[in-house]
């Protein structure tokens, strides 16, 4: 697998892998091209995302890693990050996450950011192992929310 900064031109495919998310019954949000660009590759506050490729170059999966201000719908921490992680279900367990959270940390470590959130519905089983197994705690909850830090000052690369 390779693993690359997101280039607009991905917008299609990492839509694709969104779609495939909201068929499988994994995502309710929006999946489309347009919600890509604005939320992930053009968004103001994006520090970083970076896309799974397979050997043919198929995007297996993406994550995003945007800087938290007073704007951010979350609730973030200023100045912390917000990770946001899509793989393809049928790329699920094939080390995808990893290698992308690889990527992404030490974007978080050029950034100085001193922690990074991910922001989990509490039903998304799936997710809420795969943040825990990267080293995520549970710091906060909100009704339906699970919020889920790790800190970067304390914690080696992925």
């Amino acid at each position: 697998m390779h693993v690359r900064e997101a280039i607009v031109a991905d917008a299609d495919a990492m839509g694709e892998v969104l779609e495939e998310l909201v068929a499988a019954g994994q995502r309710t949000s929006r999946a489309d091209p347009d919600f890509v660009r604005s939320h992930y590759l053009n968004h103001p506050h994006r520090l970083h995302c970076f896309v799974g490729l397979d050997e043919r170059g198929t995007i297996l999966g993406f994550q995003s890693l945007k800087r938290a201000d007073e704007s951010n719908p979350y609730g973030t921490p200023i100045g912390w990050g917000i990770i946001g992680t899509h793989v393809r279900p049928s790329a699920a367990r094939r080390g995808v996450g990893a290698a992308l959270f690889a990527a992404t940390v030490v974007s978080a470590r050029e950034a100085d950011l001193p922690a990074i959130e991910a922001y989990i519905g509490e039903a998304n089983a799936a997710a809420l192992q795969y943040y825990e197994a990267l080293g995520f705690g549970t710091y906060r909850t909100r009704a339906g929310i699970i919020c889920k830090s790790f800190q970067i000052s304390s914690r080696s690369a992925a």
